[in-house]
């Protein structure tokens, strides 16, 4: 048995009846503290005055909670900051001067893991992961010798991660003092921003971003700082941090790369650019939007080499593509995507593209924007600004003799009517709709206006599909899920289930992810089902059809990809539950 449960049964806090039932239920002894929380014996509160009381005796050492999943670090420190007194700093929630790290040695800061948050006339606030360590205050206080320091509390995780952010910007010191020798040498604007060490700079950011595997770049002003951060498996994460007079220059450059005009700051703009980042081509689509303190730039990286993937390839299990490329191999009809923003969908239409261009098919497609651009296909960007929607374009396709057409987006009822008409008139339509799974679209299209009758003619597949992090196969590990998830998914799963996490390790950077995969259900309209859909049948009639016909839900899917041990059953509930 864990040595808080120990303690806890030898001080009367839980009950030895409590402990032996969950025992005898099958629950590991390592468990039995995260279940007595959950089933309300003890609360968490309590718990963590549990664990700080013992902390400030000297029992235990605040690591004590990294053997725990379920205790977290922030909740135990934010009641130890409480009982002594003195803040506890959620780094992520301030807006940092990092001109205090510029004077104090890197290395006794990470030897200590503190970080210096603020300065006032009396005092310099340090945050500490340990505040009761007598050892690093003394050793913190040589470093600052003018005023006294003001002990805060921080978690270990996020003091290490600001640690390492100023690492980054030390690595590129000596670029950045460049670029400001250079700034203040030329005089002109134009040649400011012609200046060449911004380039190196825009070359290190990209270069680092793709290395991590981003899919989005956002370049964030702040009222200190210039923020870069990266989407990495879905989720932002810092990557740089520059000081507020590297933002212009920057900016200006990246808009210049993009052919935007570099003087407007007060309306959105858009534009794309290609670069070679290490062998590499990239195309990134960049948008401007003005903010409080300038304008927020993010970048969309688009890989080339991820357009051309084969749908297998993507994540798709067997049957799902088989009935997906059967729905494709449809002479005429809609398929549709569906599913949040970020999803995947324009990378499945891509890989739907893939498999139907060749030299005998006219494919049209009606993007906005074209995001990645294939041989074979005719692609049309929209233009509102010239009255070029998506009906207009997709009207003048009609009469370019198509035989597949694809529409970036279903948009409106207008756009929807002619797509509706063009499958009913003998071409294979693809497109994306927002919708959560794919039965609600039939009754979305019903909304906008379309007659059932029409839908049922038309309408040959939908997909529906999120993405889901992949675990790290460097720390993955078996884990063990309480009874109440089990409880929640027991009719999905066999008795002797496994199922998996990643720990974090240096590969993951810390978070057990990397890479995404998706999961998805795809519905094939057969005659029954296109039957109930012309007499406007409900949604559990027209899912019950479904089901007989075959129809497995993105829920059963995502289930089975955390039996193989693809994701984590946590990851799948959060984003298909």
């Amino acid at each position: 048995m864990d040595r808080i449960t120990s303690d806890l049964l030898a001080n009367g806090s839980i009950m030895k009846g409590q402990v032996d039932r969950l025992i005898a239920k099958g629950i590991p002894s390592n468990l039995i503290l995260r279940d007595i929380t959950l089933s309300g014996f003890m609360t968490m509160s309590r718990l963590h005055r549990f664990i700080v009381d013992n902390i400030q005796d000297g029992v235990y050492d605040l690591s004590i909670v990294d053997d725990y999943d379920y205790i977290h670090e922030k909740d135990v420190l934010i009641e130890l900051a409480k009982q002594q007194d003195i803040l506890f700093i959620d780094l992520d929630s301030i807006d940092m001067d990092y001109k205090l790290t510029e004077n104090v040695s890197l290395a006794q800061l990470q030897k200590y893991n503190v970080f210096p948050v603020s300065e006032d006339d009396l005092s310099v606030t340090i945050a500490f992961s340990d505040p009761l360590n007598i050892d690093a205050q003394e050793g913190v206080q040589r470093l600052f010798i003018r005023k006294p320091i003001k002990i805060a509390v921080s978690t270990k995780k996020q003091i290490a991660s600001y640690l390492f952010k100023i690492e980054l910007k030390d690595s590129v010191k000596g670029l950045v003092k460049k670029i400001r020798d250079e700034l203040n040498s030329i005089a002109s604007f134009e040649e400011q921003q012609e200046a060449s060490s911004i380039l190196l700079l825009i070359d290190v950011v990209l270069k680092a971003c793709i290395n991590g595997r981003a899919s989005d770049v956002h370049i964030e002003p702040t009222e200190k700082n210039c923020i870069i951060r990266a989407r990495i498996d879905g989720k932002l994460a810092e990557i740089f941090i520059f000081e507020k007079d590297i933002y212009p220059p920057l900016a200006s450059r990246l808009k210049l790369l993009a052919n935007l005009d570099i003087a407007e700051k007060r309306k959105p703009q858009d534009g794309r650019f290609s670069t070679l980042v290490g062998a590499r081509e990239y195309d990134f689509r960049i948008s401007t939007l003005p903010i409080l303190y300038g304008e927020s730039i993010v970048m969309r990286v688009l890989d080339k080499q991820k357009a051309l993937v084969e749908l297998e390839k993507s994540g798709m299990d067997k049957y799902s593509y088989t009935r997906l490329m059967s729905g494709l191999a449809s002479p005429y009809g809609i398929i549709l995507v569906t599913g949040p923003t970020g999803s995947g969908k324009t990378t499945t239409l891509y890989g739907s593209l893939n498999e139907l261009r060749n030299v005998e098919d006219k494919v049209i497609t009606v993007e906005d924007p074209v995001e990645y651009r294939m041989n074979l296909i005719q692609q049309v960007q929209v233009n509102p600004k010239v009255g070029l929607s998506f009906a207009d374009a997709l009207r003048s396709i009609l009469r370019q003799d198509p035989d597949k057409i694809m529409i970036g987006e279903i948009r409106d009822a207008e756009t929807l009517e002619i797509a509706i008409k063009a499958a009913l008139t003998g071409h294979l339509v693809i497109s994306t709709l927002h919708t959560n799974d794919s039965i609600s679209a039939i009754t979305r299209m019903v909304d906008m206006g379309i007659p059932s009758y029409l839908i049922s003619g038309a309408l040959v597949a939908i997909q529906a599909q999120r993405l889901v992090r992949k675990i790290c196969t460097h720390c993955k590990t078996e884990t063990k899920i309480t009874a109440s998830v089990r409880e929640e998914v027991q009719d999905f799963i066999p008795d002797n289930a496994k199922f998996y996490t990643g720990k974090g390790c240096k590969e993951c950077n810390d978070t057990g992810f990397m890479d995404r995969e998706m999961i998805c259900e795809v519905l094939t309209v057969t005659d029954d089902l296109s039957s109930l859909i012309a007499q406007g049948a409900s949604l559990n009639e027209m899912r019950a059809q479904a089901v007989k016909d075959g129809f497995v839900g993105i829920f059963e899917n995502g289930i089975q990809k955390a039996l193989d041990g693809v994701t984590s059953l946590e990851e799948i509930l959060k984003v298909a539950k």
